[in-house]
């Protein structure tokens, strides 16, 4: 039976792909980075270690000793962390040659060069809902709450501005009312953007997540989950738009059901139109 070696981040994304993976007949071993990892992940994988951010060689070590030569990240490593929580940032000489050559900090920088690394020591990458393609928003109206033509027309004038902070790989949501737009996610990530867009003006506004246009789905995949509708919520948006086929939708059930009950419509959409056809849900 194949071995999957997992390395977690934050939130309950790593645990949703252990789980996935288990049921479709993986073993999986896992590194936790403290500060960040569930604990209770552990109770998920056959094997579990914990590592600081930055420590490589104790991570492949354990996945080597495991017969896991097969990786894959889930779960966010806010680059906010780097600054919030140094005592738990312990870079070893292998992290810190590899970071050494970097030109810059953007995110597709950072976890590119650590994605080499790892393929150079022999290990290879999946993307990170590969082993629960599950996951993955699908075309269509997600919940019960269908968009008007308003939030329509802002998600379709939002588009194409999400997709180019994607490509300058600055962040991939955008918050948008009237066709203004209130605010673009940067280092702060998708929930604080939210929450400071909306409260920059009345309620009803819309908010876009996509894909980078050459988006790598080994890492930073764009991502919801029940807090970021729990953001809307508070600030009285209307409707969340995300890419389908390349937003991982997490704690879905329970993220649905907090759209409906406060009226916002969740879409997936695919080149920014909402073209909801049979199969297609």
């Amino acid at each position: 039976m194949e071995v999957i070696g997992l390395i977690a981040g934050l939130g309950c994304f790593p645990i949703e792909v252990a789980r996935a993976a288990r049921e479709g007949g993986t073993r999986v071993v896992a590194i936790g980075l403290h500060g960040l990892t569930e604990p209770s992940l552990a109770d998920e994988v056959e094997s579990f270690a914990w590592v600081h951010v930055g420590e490589v060689e104790p991570m492949m070590a354990h996945f080597r000793e495991a017969g896991a030569d097969t990786l894959v990240m889930a779960g966010k490593v806010p680059k906010t962390f780097l600054w919030e929580r140094p005592d738990l940032v312990k870079p070893d000489a292998r992290a810190l040659k590899a970071l050494a050559g970097l030109a810059d900090r953007k995110d597709d920088s950072l976890l590119g060069v650590f994605a080499s690394l790892l393929v150079e020591e022999g290990f290879s990458l999946l993307g990170q809902a590969e082993l629960a393609p599950g996951l993955l928003a699908e075309v269509g109206i997600l919940g019960s709450v269908e968009p008007g033509p308003e939030e329509l027309a802002d998600i379709e004038f939002g588009w194409p501005i999400a997709k180019a902070i994607g490509e300058l790989d600055v962040g991939q949501t955008v918050v948008v009312r009237g066709k203004a737009v209130l605010a673009l996610e940067a280092v702060e990530g998708t929930d604080a953007a939210v929450e400071r867009g909306c409260a920059l003006g009345e309620p009803g506004a819309i908010v876009v997540k996509v894909a980078k246009p050459a988006q790598d789905m080994r890492f930073d995949v764009p991502t919801i989950g029940l807090a970021t509708v729990q953001a809307l919520a508070k600030g009285g948006a209307r409707a969340l738009a995300v890419e389908a086929g390349k937003t991982v939708v997490l704690e879905r059930e329970a993220l649905l059901a907090e759209a409906d009950r406060h009226g916002i419509a969740v879409v997936g959409m695919r080149d920014g139109r909402l073209d909801v056809g049979e199969g297609d849900r």
